[in-house]
C-alpha cells in the first residue's frame, strides 16, 4: 500500500487479509468506485440486478464455505432492498456481511436531508446479529475483524457494516502505518465443548430409550459436521430424519434414513435427539412428537434450549466438539437401536415408497408435480455432485419429499423464514463458490420475485438450469373471481413463457408439457452446462393453498 491510503483501500486490504475475495452486489452512489477498486485489487465482484439477490448469493456462499459471504449495496433504497435477505440469512444462520455505503453522519444525525438519506446503522440492528459503523479510515481493519467474528462465532448469522461516504474516501493520517490497522482473524469461531455431566445425561436418556430418533437440522450442515454425524449414526444405528437443508449429510438412501416414515417416527419415538435442529414451526414446535418422549438437543446457542419443549438433556456446544465427546460415550455404553423399532420403521418406509413410486410413474395429462419431479430426481441420482436450489409452495414441499440428495450442503431452499425470491440468488452464489452445476427448481410465483437475475446468470455464463413449474398461479391457477371482473388473487398467466427470458439474454430455452419432454430438455441443458430455463407446464388445477402449511393461513369462510 502507499504511504497515505483511503478508507476504501484499507477496507479492501482488510478483507483480502482474511481471505474474503468474492463480493456480490449492486453499485451506485457511493460505492461504484469501491467495486472497481475491489476488482483491480484482485477481488472478484459480481453485479446483480437487485440487492436482495446479491445478499442471498452472499448468504449461500456463507452456508457452503463456512466463511462470511460478502454483499455490497448502495445507500437507503439499496440497503433496504438487501435488508430482508440479511434478516433471512440471520434466521437461517448463514454467515454473511452486508456492506452498504451511507450518508455523512453530520447530515443524518441532525435530519438535515440528504440524497437517499437514512439512518441505516440503527435500522439494520434488529435484522442481524451485529451492526457496526465505521467513522474513521483507521478503523476499517477493526470493523472487518469484528464483523467476521460476529458472523461465524456461536450461531452464525448476518452482520451489517455501515460505511459513510466520507469514511470511504477519507485519507488515513500519514503518521499511521496502514499495515498496523489490519487484523487477521485467527480462530473466529472457537470450539465450545459440552460438560461431562451434560454428556452423561444424554447417554442416560439414550440408554433407557426403546425407540430413539435423531432429527438432523441445517445447523449440522452449517457446522460441516457430516463425518461426526455419520460416525454417531452408524455406531448406534439410531434412525434419523433430515430437515430439508440437512439432506445429504448422509445420503438420503442411507438405511438409517426414515424420512419416508416421518409421522410414525414422531408419534412413536420415546427419545428424540435434535442435532442442529430448532424446535420451531418447521417441527410444529414439537406438538406432533410423542408426548412422553424425552428430548436431547445439540445446539451452539444455549438460548435455544427449552424454547418450546422441556429438553431433558441439553448439549450446548459446537457440533463437532459435542460429537467428539458424545460418540465415544455411547460406544462405551453399547447403545444400539432395537431391531423391532428399525423393522417397524422400515415397513412404513417400504409402504410409503411404493405409494411414491406409483405417483411418480402414473401418466397424467396435463403434467402433474410428481411426473415433472421424476426426471429431476433421476438427474440428481445420476449426478450426485449437482447442487439443488428449490423454492415455491407445492413445488418446494413435494420436491423435498421426492428428490434425494447424496452429499452435504447440496440442497438450498427457503429455510427458516420460508421467504420466496431466494432461488436465483442462491443458485448464482452456489455456482460461483463451487464451480459445479446447479439445478434451480422454481414455482412460477417464486420465480417472479427474482427472475430478472437470469440476465446475471447469462452474463456470468453460469451452469445453472432453471425449471419453472408453471401452473398459472400462486398455489394453483384454477381459481376464478366470482364477480367475473378481475383475475382471482392467486391467478398468474398460465400461458406465460418464462423460458423466453433465457432466450432474450442468450441462454437455452425450452417449453415442455410432458415428463418425457422435460427429461430430454433437462439432460440436454445440463450436459451443455449453459444458462437455461425450462418452462414446465403443470395442470393449473394442481396445488394446495400454501403447500404443506395451509393450516397457517387463516380461513375466513370463503369458498375457493
Amino acid at each position: 500500500m502507499s504511504e497515505q491510503v483511503t478508507g476504501a483501500e484499507l477496507l479492501i486490504e482488510a478483507l483480502k487479509k482474511n481471505d474474503l475475495k468474492n463480493v456480490y452486489g449492486v453499485v451506485g452512489i457511493p460505492v461504484t468506485d469501491l467495486a472497481r477498486m475491489m476488482q483491480r485489487s484482485g477481488m472478484r465482484y459480481f453485479g446483480f440486478r437487485r440487492e436482495d439477490s446479491a445478499v442471498n448469493a452472499a448468504a449461500a456462499s456463507g452456508f457452503l464455505t463456512g466463511k462470511p459471504g460478502l454483499a455490497l449495496t448502495v445507500s437507503a433504497p439499496g440497503f433496504l432492498n438487501g435488508l430482508v435477505a440479511l434478516g433471512e440469512a440471520t434466521k437461517n444462520c448463514f454467515p454473511v456481511i452486508m456492506i452498504s455505503g451511507s450518508s455523512e453522519r453530520h447530515i443524518i444525525d441532525l435530519n438535515r436531508g440528504d440524497y437517499e438519506g437514512l439512518d441505516q446503522y440503527n435500522i439494520a440492528k434488529p435484522f442481524c446479529k451485529a451492526a457496526y459503523r465505521v467513522d474513521r479510515p483507521e478503523d476499517m481493519g477493526l470493523a472487518v475483524a469484528r464483523a467476521i467474528r460476529s458472523a461465524v462465532s456461536g450461531r452464525p448469522g448476518g452482520v451489517y457494516l455501515d460505511l459513510p461516504a466520507d469514511t470511504i474516501g477519507a485519507l488515513l493520517d500519514e503518521n499511521i502505518d496502514p499495515e498496523s490497522t489490519l487484523i487477521k482473524e485467527d480462530d473466529p469461531a472457537p470450539q465450545q465443548r459440552p460438560s461431562v455431566e451434560a454428556v452423561d445425561k444424554a447417554v442416560e436418556v439414550l440408554k433407557n430409550a426403546k425407540k430413539p430418533l435423531i432429527i438432523l437440522g441445517k445447523g449440522a450442515s452449517i457446522a460441516h459436521a457430516e463425518n461426526e454425524v455419520r460416525d454417531f449414526i452408524e455406531t448406534t444405528k439410531i434412525p434419523y430424519l433430515p430437515m430439508s437443508m440437512a439432506k445429504g449429510l448422509l445420503p438420503d438412501d442411507h438405511e438409517s434414513c426414515v424420512a419416508a416414515a416421518r409421522s410414525l417416527s414422531f408419534s412413536d419415538a420415546d427419545a428424540i435427539m435434535l442435532v442442529g435442529a430448532r424446535l420451531n414451526w418447521m417441527l410444529s414446535h414439537g406438538e406432533k412428537f410423542n408426548s412422553d418422549a424425552k428430548l436431547i438437543q445439540i445446539d451452539v446457542d444455549a438460548n435455544e434450549i427449552d424454547s418450546n419443549k422441556k429438553i431433558a438433556a441439553p448439549l450446548v456446544g459446537d457440533m463437532k466438539s459435542v460429537f467428539n465427546e458424545l460418540t465415544p460415550a455411547v460406544k462405551k455404553a453399547g447403545i444400539k437401536a432395537s431391531q423391532d423399532w428399525l423393522d417397524a420403521l422400515k415397513a412404513k418406509k417400504d409402504e410409503n415408497f411404493a405409494k411414491m413410486q406409483k405417483r411418480l410413474t402414473t401418466p397424467r395429462s396435463p403434467m402433474g408435480y410428481y411426473g415433472a419431479l421424476a426426471p429431476i430426481k433421476e438427474l440428481i441420482k445420476k449426478n450426485p455432485d449437482t447442487y439443488l436450489v428449490s423454492e415455491g409452495a407445492n413445488t418446494l414441499d413435494i420436491g423435498r419429499n421426492v428428490i434425494d440428495i447424496f452429499k452435504p450442503r447440496h440442497r438450498l431452499d427457503t429455510g427458516t423464514w420460508g421467504v420466496m425470491g431466494v432461488g436465483l440468488g442462491y443458485a448464482i452464489g452456489t455456482a460461483i463458490e463451487t464451480g459445479k452445476k446447479v439445478v434451480c427448481v422454481e414455482g412460477d410465483s417464486a420465480f417472479g420475485f427474482d427472475g430478472m437475475e437470469i440476465e446475471t446468470i447469462c452474463r456470468l455464463h453460469l451452469p445453472i438450469t432453471i425449471v419453472v413449474f408453471n401452473n398459472g398461479g400462486i398455489y394453483n391457477g384454477a381459481e376464478k373471481d366470482p364477480a367475473g371482473s378481475d383475475p382471482a388473487p392467486i391467478t398468474l398467466d398460465a400461458k406465460g413463457r418464462y423460458d423466453k427470458l433465457a432466450e432474450a439474454f442468450g441462454g437455452l430455452a425450452y417449453n415442455v408439457t410432458t415428463p418425457e419432454e422435460l427429461d430430454k430438455a433437462l439432460n440436454e441443458a445440463f450436459d451443455a452446462g449453459k444458462p437455461a430455463i425450462i418452462n414446465a407446464v403443470i395442470d393449473p388445477a394442481l396445488g394446495k393453498e400454501s403447500g404443506h402449511i395451509g393450516n397457517l393461513n387463516p380461513k375466513l369462510g370463503i369458498k375457493h
